[in-house]
């Protein structure tokens, strides 16, 4: 067993690096790794290599092929990451629009129907959200992101749906409401893996 942590704020004393710290020692002994994209400089952009690769199914650029290598070796995925727009931040949705691509997370074509690939592979979310839960109910922003990432990407490439942990207020005055999300949070996120890992 083997947790991949993905997170995307460029600002090492985030909140979002804060979260990640807390949930990588919550996660020991497991073996985990992490995956920052702002410290690791990974380019988002979707180019013309991409687009044929994505079209052929294979010949991947090789910072692709070295996150395929990461997760490949993962069995838990974890997305850290603040939501911007209700949704996830440019650098994380570049990392998916580059690294899930057809050949590798799924198999489509014209003359096939379409084959999941990651069924290896449990997919967790800890969104991070300035505004409280009582916003995101009335205006259907949970519901709005959970359809977008767990049913739009976790299912569409096989992988099983893990815990989706949001973190509200963070933008708050009361640093005691955030730290209780995170404790709730990393612990959701946590017993979900172990108790994964004591199956």
């Amino acid at each position: 067993m083997h947790t991949l942590l993905v997170a995307a704020n460029p600002d090492p004393r985030s909140l979002t690096h804060y979260v990640l710290g807390r949930l990588e020692a919550a996660l020991q002994p497991g073996s985990v790794e992490i995956a920052d994209l702002s410290e690791e400089r990974f380019d988002p952009r979707f180019t013309q290599a991409d687009r044929r690769a994505y079209h052929e199914g294979g010949n991947y650029p090789a910072d692709v092929m070295a996150e395929h290598r990461r997760l490949e070796r993962a069995t838990d995925l974890v997305l850290v990451f603040p939501v911007y727009w209700w949704s996830m931040p440019a650098l994380l949705k570049g990392w998916i629009d580059r690294v899930f691509v057809n050949g590798w997370a799924f198999e489509h074509s014209s003359a096939s129907s379409l084959r999941p690939r990651l069924q290896h592979l449990t997919t967790h979310l800890l969104p991070i959200a300035g505004d409280d839960s009582g916003a995101y109910e009335r205006h259907g922003y949970e519901s709005a992101l959970r359809t977008q990432i767990e049913h739009g990407i976790v299912d569409y490439c096989g992988s099983r749906r893990g815990s989706t942990a949001f973190i509200y207020e963070s933008e708050q005055l009361s640093p005691e409401t955030t730290l209780r999300g995170v404790d709730r949070a990393v612990r959701l996120i946590s017993e979900a893996i172990h108790g994964r890992l004591a199956k």
